[in-house]
């Protein structure tokens, strides 16, 4: 029980509201949709984000019954449902970054929203990170990404690709390693 009307819902209080009625889902929506959107946007096109965002939920409603709170919060479980939608717009991804390194800003729809999401995306990844990204496996490219994109830490990324905490640790070794030779070769030849 809370202390107080004030204090936010924990996340197992959502899970006993949602569990208990299905319309009380949307605190979770609401608590958690800003932190997933700006996770895909960082990944893909302001579209896709959208997209992506909103499936996420959609899927993480539907399955909202097989959420074992054991095995970790809310935020993890749905930053695996999201790289795994992510997953599938692979190709759209890899294209993103071969055209951030390229230096070029094509896009498939020119509207203003991604025009500025190319422009902060374009200040913010230096040519040689978005090529090095693509040089990445799959798996190291999901755990670099959930570790600065969205922020999570090793266990939570552990939950959401459903991998062990020691995989994450070496995904993220391999993948420093091989961001640090592509952007300073010079430094990791030394």
């Amino acid at each position: 029980m809370r202390a107080s009307v004030d204090e936010p819902a924990t996340d197992a209080e959502l899970v006993t509201r949602f569990r208990r009625n299905p319309e009380e889902f949307h605190a979770v929506y609401d608590r958690y949709h800003r932190d997933i959107y700006l996770y895909v946007a960082g990944r893909l096109d302001v579209q896709a984000a959208d997209d992506v965002a909103a499936e996420t939920f959609l899927t993480a409603f539907g399955e909202r019954d097989r959420f074992d709170p054991g095995r970790g919060g809310l935020r993890p479980w749905l930053f695996g449902i999201a790289t795994n939608l992510v997953a599938r717009h692979r190709r759209k991804e890899a294209r993103h970054y071969r055209t951030l390194a390229r230096g070029t800003h094509e896009r498939a729809s020119d509207s203003h929203e991604n025009r500025v999401l190319t422009s902060v995306n374009a200040q913010r990844l230096q040519p040689q990170l978005a090529m090095a990204l693509t040089k990445l496996s799959q798996g190291e490219r999901d755990v670099v990404l959930l570790v600065a994109l969205a922020q999570l830490t090793h266990e939570e990324v552990a939950v959401a690709l459903g991998i062990s905490y020691g995989t994450v640790g070496s995904r993220l070794s391999r993948a420093r390693k091989k961001l640090q030779n592509a952007i300073n070769p010079e430094e990791v030849n030394e």
